[in-house]
């Protein structure tokens, strides 16, 4: 038998060796990875302390929807875990305005400048992450693969995320620290991107920054902060935003941040319909259609519901009172003497609302501090008319809703203190020839009072929800705007929601008192806030309700007074701002009657002793901005087109092109009261005294008619309505009448010449509209070229007419033949 080799032995030896050091190592290694784990799970614990060590026994504590805790100069949010996941809406308002912020409408103390949804979770690594919440997309049935694509398809942002520094005494929430994202710069205390760019604030400056307090209510908590920002002199482009932008200054503010909690057990909402003005909140619903997607809109509204006792009462038809009215409280900075006229202007909704089944649904009221104690202009859970002293002469009512639903939330009413001029110039011109205590500068604290109750009601309109109705004075015949019986009875328009103002067509002779003249809530207002707030309770769900409401729709719309004319539709001569009566050219004409009689007693009627003639020149200005009024209402109907939104089930026409007759009327109009020179506004004494010219003051108001019944969307209109309506008044048509309105007069004096020349101008810019694919342009160049040969062949004395005729030939050849 051979002997082993010695070096086997040893090669042997060696590998037992190896492997018994690399079992060693190992060993090590895992020693030292499981320390390494220990560590970390030390730090880890080491991090989330017992919550005395970090809610201390400094800590100032307030209780609420979070439990907010200061402990010396850091504050700390206990959020329960009930509240996770759920969805808050934050709201930033100004609470103090800086010096020099202010522009135009905005800069004011209790402005918004941010809004989002938000809610709070717990992430990985003991974190609580804050998102930002969309409602854009929406698919409600969480078991269907779209709820799955929808949801895969919008992952909500996180935008922050806290570090758990404690969970709380029963382990059933976690405190994080805030104090950082309170005294920063960022869009959930300070200003969003939007409202940064417009107030000019550039960076922001934490040294001089600092938190007021905040404080934790049952639904909300309320985040004050004290913050300076660099203060830029322009709006920050991209360019600026790469370049450190100019700076000039800082802007100190104090800024309010609500968190409020949404309603976990939603508003059942209502569908917009465009047959009653509302405003809207929308997403895209990715159910209701199988076969592609649906734009949502529902209505913004109250929640307004009966008292659970009270339920089976209001079933029956009962008036019962809300389980939570609609309350609006007077900012304690309005001037006494205004504060019940605001309160009135509240309160006088009241009535409509007993259509939708509720009695004292809404009020106005000072804050008691005695018994609101609670109460805070800033506070989200309160709904305000906030006086802001500004000179722009404006009131608007906003509101703020569940994005969900369409739930209005708050509002804040802007009162602008100047919006007493805009009140004193609007009834001045429109009804001092009915009521003498508008012949002066100054009104009387009672008709002022009442003006402001008209403005306060139909600002409260929009925060009920209810967009403006320019519609709707246009239901009422003219003549029965001069009837003192029928007008003490109906009002002049049916809607406090129009844009009708006063009644500037009654004349002194008709003896028409303050109910014939002011605007009140009406029978369409009525309407409204029985569409919008009565409920159905058979009805569980919007869709349920759908067909009941339309059919309810249909049968109140046979009542003319009910309808509603859309804001924003530019051809519809029905609906329109400022305007009253069913006949622009009718009410017009009894409108420049008394226009007539203000010019003539203009002097008079403005004159302030010991002061100059200011307050002439601006009542000049708005004597000729009402006149503008009427030739656009009258404008309007050239080129036409009628709008009535109706659904599947009713008869008749949606779109209809304004008849022939009432376009050749309005032209006749124009010819008569402003291509005709309107010599009744050329007063010598008062360009005297004011400086103004009148040859520039008679062109403007030419200009804004050709403009209008000369615009591409005009002229398109017609050309397309004459191919579905062959007898409707045609582009050639008008071109044919302004020819003889404008061009055909001899003698013409400067005020002709000037309507002449800007006429030309305005022909030859619609040649030069390369945009324009129709026949607009092949018919405006051959009328161009009819009138160069009539003004060609034209033989004056003249030599002023003679040199113009020239030169409007001249012009005519330059632009249709630049070469």
């Amino acid at each position: 038998m051979t002997k082993p080799c010695k070096a086997f032995f040893l090669f042997a030896a060696l590998i037992f060796s190896q492997h018994n050091l690399s079992a060693q190592e190992k060993d090590s290694t895992a020693v030292k990875s499981d320390t390494v784990k220990a560590k970390k799970e030390d730090k880890k614990k080491s991090l989330i302390k017992p919550f005395k060590d970090v809610i201390t026994a400094k800590a100032v504590s307030d209780q609420g929807v979070f439990t907010v805790h200061k402990v010396e100069e850091k504050y700390y949010f206990e959020i329960p875990d009930s509240m996770l996941k759920k969805e808050f809406l934050l709201v930033t308002r100004l609470t103090k305005a800086a010096a020099g912020m202010r522009s135009g409408t905005s800069g004011y103390a209790g402005d918004q400048i941010g809004q989002e949804v938000i809610a709070f979770e717990k992430g990985p690594n003991d974190k609580i992450l804050l998102r930002s919440i969309s409602h854009v997309d929406y698919a409600k049935d969480s078991t269907s693969e779209m709820y799955n694509s929808v949801t895969r398809n919008n992952v909500q942002a996180i935008i922050k995320s806290f570090d758990i520094k404690a969970f709380g005494v029963n382990k059933n929430s976690s405190v994080i620290e805030v104090t950082d994202i309170l005294n920063s710069d960022n869009e959930l205390t300070s200003f969003s991107v939007r409202s940064k760019e417009g107030y000019r604030v550039g960076a922001f400056q934490k040294d001089m920054s600092f938190i007021n307090f905040v404080k934790s209510f049952p639904t909300n908590v309320e985040i004050n902060t004290t913050k300076t920002f660099a203060r830029t002199l322009g709006r920050l482009t991209p360019e600026m935003t790469k370049l450190a932008p100019k700076v000039s200054g800082n802007y100190t503010v104090e800024i309010n941040s609500s968190f409020v909690l949404l309603p976990e057990n939603k508003m059942q909402s209502r569908y917009f319909d465009p047959r009653v003005g509302y405003f809207t909140v929308g997403y895209t619903d990715f159910d209701l259609d199988p076969q592609g997607v649906k734009k949502i809109s529902l209505v913004k509204r109250w929640r307004l519901e009966p008292k659970p006792q009270d339920v089976e009462k209001y079933n029956r038809g009962e008036l019962v009172e809300p389980a939570k009215p609609i309350v609006f409280y007077i900012d304690p900075a309005t001037p006494k003497k205004w504060v019940p006229y605001l309160i009135q202007g509240v309160n006088d909704w009241q009535k409509a609302f007993e259509k939708a089944g509720f009695k004292n649904a809404i009020l106005a009221k000072v804050p008691d501090p005695k018994i609101d104690t609670e109460w805070s202009l800033e506070d989200a859970r309160f709904s305000a008319i906030v006086y802001k002293p500004s000179d722009v002469p404006n009131a608007s009512g906003p509101s703020i809703a569940d994005p969900r639903t369409g739930e209005i939330l708050e509002s804040h009413i802007n009162w602008y203190h100047n919006v007493m001029m805009l009140l004193r110039n609007w009834y001045f011109v429109q009804a001092s020839p009915n009521d003498p205590r508008a012949r002066k500068i100054e009104f009387e604290d009672k008709l002022m009072g009442e003006l402001i109750r008209f403005v306060s009601s139909h600002e409260v309109g929009h925060t009920l929800g209810l967009r403006h109705n320019y519609g709707s004075s246009s239901t009422v015949p003219v003549e029965k705007l001069r009837d003192k019986k029928w007008l003490e009875i109906n009002g002049h328009t049916p809607s406090i929601m129009d844009y009708a103002r006063f009644n500037y067509v009654a004349q002194p002779e008709d003896n028409i008192g303050d109910a014939g003249i002011f605007p009140r809530i009406g029978d369409y207002d009525n309407w409204a806030i029985e569409w919008g707030y009565k409920r159905f309770n058979q009805f569980k769900t919007p869709d349920a309700e759908k067909e009941y409401l339309n059919k309810w729709v249909i049968k109140n719309l046979k009542n003319e007074r009910l309808w509603f004319g859309n804001e924003s539709n530019p051809l519809d001569p029905r609906s329109q701002s400022e305007q009253v009566g069913d006949n622009a050219m009718i009410a017009s004409t009894y409108g420049l009657k008394n226009l007539q009689r203000i010019i003539d007693n203009l002097e008079k009627w403005t004159a302030t002793p010991n002061e100059d003639y200011a307050n002439l020149d601006m009542m000049y200005d708005q004597v000729t901005t009402q006149f503008r009024r009427y030739l656009g209402h009258v404008s309007k109907y050239i080129g036409g087109q009628m709008e009535t939104p109706k659904t599947a089930e009713q008869s008749g026409s949606v779109y209809e092109v304004v008849a022939k007759k009432d376009q050749k009327e309005a032209m006749r109009f124009l010819d008569e009261n402003i291509f005709t020179t309107p010599q009744w506004l050329i007063k010598k004494d008062i360009f005297e005294k004011t400086g103004k010219t009148p040859v520039k003051t008679i062109e403007e108001l030419q200009n804004s008619v050709l403009g209008r019944i000369l615009s591409p969307m005009v002229l398109q209109n017609m050309y397309q309505m004459e191919s579905v309506e062959p007898n409707t008044y045609s582009v050639i048509e008008l071109l044919s009448d302004l020819n003889t309105s404008i061009l055909k007069k001899e003698n013409a004096d400067i005020y002709r010449r000037n309507l002449q020349r800007n006429y030309i101008d305005s022909l030859i810019k619609l040649v030069d509209n390369r945009s324009d694919k129709s026949d607009i342009s092949a018919l405006v160049r051959g009328n161009l070229n009819t009138i160069k040969k009539e003004l060609a062949a034209k033989s004056t004395s003249d030599l002023v007419n003679k040199y113009h005729y020239e030169d409007l030939v001249f012009r005519i050849e330059k632009a249709l033949d630049p070469k």
